[in-house]
């Protein structure tokens, strides 16, 4: 049950003053539904109005505070506005008004009465103006004119004082809630308490007031910080202290796969198969990260994991974001599986009819060992044997919520999430907390380096008179088009466009394939440049993932300035994979931005995929480097990982120290801080995490 000190600030925003059924709607829009929403909808600038000159002193382009004496109202004409003549003992300012009532005028400015009017100043035809000033008040009402006032994110049809007096009645229902944070910590740091920083916040009298590093933000985005953490630990123990199923590789199994393996494991995959098949035969839960650049060679870790859980007598299902790299995946394990006797199947959205229905009875009935699929394995339809292990590929593609309805297909069984997106280290403990880490960081032995080149794409023409030279020799390239056909709103290079241009000069060599066209036409392009029957795959980032060719060694990124660096760095990993020299040439626009120019030089100066992760994270920031809501990143409200960066370690530190002061079996939120952090969770929202605080 949530805290009953809480309750106050989950009521519905329409239970506060002024507001009703419309304004709760807009409201809901941009902040949320409850009280709470608008106590942490914080501001996002602030309009300073202590500016008070003489009428004659007041600059253009400040906003000005002026007390003035209204002359004399001259009411507006067909398209003309209304202007009200007012001044001081120093000069006049005309006070402008479009579609105002004369009635209206006369009642909020009254000839010969002194009025407080703050607004921005304006010059035209040399006298001062004041445009629909923002406020018109009696002299002393200073209630009525704030010298500083925050501005909040807004949405469409909702008016600034309608959010800020919605926001103070908010504010006004926030309780003093019992501290969570450490005494010690809060003395450290100068932090005040929850509603203090709260109030705080949400009045600021100078620019510094809404940077991340004011005490009462920091303070704030802490607590979410800190929510977040306790979260993921206490879901992670209720994960692995439960118990699960311990499959273990024999020796003489071991040496099997070794031997049907086509290459040696190198000392990275080595390793982090140790750390995997430790955690298998731990009789706990594994809940593991496998992180490894492109080409690592993850997807041969994950299958001696699968052949552990074979020796156990469980099923393993594998995961794909994309049919491409489903069937991709079987491909390359079906041959391996079939040296160790394991059977190995697809199955995604295309298969359909009784191809579809023996594949379901042979799941069913055990004959299956390891089944790679898409989401079609989610469906109700699809039933294991008995499922031991879920292995998750492109981690960051799936939800929680995917995640756990796959898991509901077996018996406590294990999961291995594989990415070959470099996570930073703050992403890392903010989105996958949960989870045991292990990194591959070395590729396997005779990958060949990628000379990374920036050219402008006015030299189009010469990167296209190389392509021929290479493609002459029976090299074979990618060229990569961010658009699958033109819009009015874009000058980027259509796919279709492109790969027609190129085909007048390379003919029959030129194979197309994006994610709007039929799976079977894209499948077969993509055959066709794998077989060589095609010399250039001209493709939109559907070959981001899941295409394997040796024999390509160029990779042409058009308008490269539109993509993120990971993505980048996951395209150019297409190449390289064979024993002969690679390039990637990025095509930029002229004119690029800093940000872009300085993506462009961060990818061409390094390989390395957890450099380019971190600046990655510095220039794009957290929201954008795993995409959406669907990539596990929480949505934080408050807490900035680009500038709060240490919080989150901090944060860690506090849970491990909450943890370490429980037996295993406590319950750790009891007590007087257990149960102003039990209010944390709930107040940001962490209820699940909440409910599983006791293991069982």
């Amino acid at each position: 049950m949530r805290p009953e000190v809480l309750f106050p600030l989950f009521q519905s925003t329409d239970s506060l003053p002024g507001v009703g059924p419309r304004v709760a709607t807009l409201i809901e829009k941009v902040a949320g539904k409850h009280v709470v929403d608008l106590c942490l909808h914080l501001p996002s600038g602030l309009i300073d109005r202590s500016y008070r000159p003489a009428v004659a002193h007041a600059e253009a382009g400040r906003i000005a505070t002026l007390e003035v004496i209204v002359f004399e109202i001259r009411p507006g004409q067909g398209r003309r506005p209304a202007r009200v003549i007012a001044g001081d003992d120093t000069g006049e300012i005309d006070l402008v008004f479009f579609h105002a009532r004369g009635d209206w005028l006369e009642k909020q400015l009254p000839v010969g009465e002194t009025r407080v009017i703050s607004g921005m100043i304006e010059r035209f035809q040399g006298r001062p103006q004041m445009a629909h000033p923002d406020y018109i008040a009696p002299p002393g009402d200073e209630d009525a004119l704030p010298a500083h006032e925050p501005v909040y994110p807004m949405t469409a049809g909702l008016q600034p004082k309608t959010l800020r007096k919605a926001i103070a009645g908010a504010l006004a229902k926030a309780p003093d809630l019992p501290e969570w944070l450490d005494p010690a910590l809060m003395r450290e740091r100068g932090w005040a308490s929850w509603r203090d920083s709260l109030i705080r916040a949400h009045a600021p009298a100078a620019s510094a007031d809404i940077e991340p590093n004011h005490p009462a933000r920091l303070r704030l985005a802490y607590d979410e910080l800190l929510a977040n953490q306790l979260a993921l630990a206490l879901i992670r123990r209720r994960r692995t202290t439960g118990a699960g199923r311990a499959f273990a590789l024999s020796e003489a199994r071991m040496a099997a796969c070794m031997d049907a393996l086509p290459f040696r494991l190198t000392p990275g995959q080595l390793q982090a198969l140790s750390e995997i098949l430790g955690d298998m035969k731990s009789g706990r839960r594994m809940q593991r990260l496998l992180q490894g650049d492109v080409g690592s060679g993850k997807t041969v870790v994950a299958f001696m994991a699968a052949v552990a859980a074979a020796e156990g007598g469980a099923q393993t299902a594998l995961m794909a974001p994309t049919d491409v790299l489903a069937r991709q995946h079987g491909r390359t394990l079906a041959g391996l599986g079939q040296r160790l006797g394991l059977a190995v199947a697809v199955l995604t959205g295309r298969d359909k009819g009784k191809a579809r229905q023996a594949t379901l009875m042979a799941l069913a009935a055990g004959e299956i060992d390891i089944l790679i699929g898409t989401h079609a394995l989610f469906q109700d339809d699809v039933t294991f044997r008995d499922l031991g292990l879920i292995v998750v590929d492109e981690q960051h593609r799936f939800g929680v919520d995917q995640r756990m309805a796959l898991a509901a297909k077996g018996l406590a069984p294990h999961l291995l999430s594989m990415t070959a997106t470099p996570i930073p280290r703050t992403l890392m403990l903010t989105a996958y907390g949960d989870m045991d880490h292990v990194a591959i960081p070395d590729k396997p032995p005779g990958r060949q380096p990628i000379t990374t080149t920036v050219t402008p794409i006015a030299r189009m023409a010469d990167v296209i008179d190389g392509l021929e030279r290479a493609m002459a020799r029976g090299e074979r390239a990618y060229w990569i088009c961010p658009l699958v056909e033109e819009s009015e709103v874009s000058d980027l290079a259509a796919a279709e466009d492109r790969a027609a241009m190129l085909a007048a000069r390379f003919g029959a060599k030129v194979a197309l394939a994006h994610g709007q066209m039929k799976p079977k036409e894209r499948d077969a392009a993509m055959a066709a440049f794998a077989a060589g029957d095609a010399t250039l795959l001209v493709a939109t980032t559907v070959v981001e993932v899941g295409v394997d060719v040796p024999e390509a060694t160029i990779i042409v990124i058009e308008h490269a300035e539109r993509f993120g660096l990971a993505q980048l760095h996951q395209l150019r990993g297409r190449v390289g994979r064979g024993d002969k020299a690679s390039f990637c040439l990025l095509l930029r626009a002229d004119g690029v931005s800093e940000t872009a120019k300085q993506r462009l030089l961060a990818i061409s100066a390094t390989a390395d995929g957890f450099k380019i992760a971190e600046e990655d994270l510095r220039l794009r920031g957290a929201g954008e480097v795993l995409g959406t809501r669907q990539s596990g990143l929480p949505q934080f409200r408050i807490a900035d990982l680009d500038a709060q960066a240490d919080l989150v370690a901090l944060a860690r530190r506090d849970v491990d120290l909450i943890l370490a002061r429980g037996a295993a079996g406590d319950d750790i939120l009891a007590g007087d801080r257990g149960l102003a952090l039990r209010a944390l969770l709930y107040l940001f929202e962490r209820d699940a995490a909440a409910r599983y605080a006791r293991t069982g």
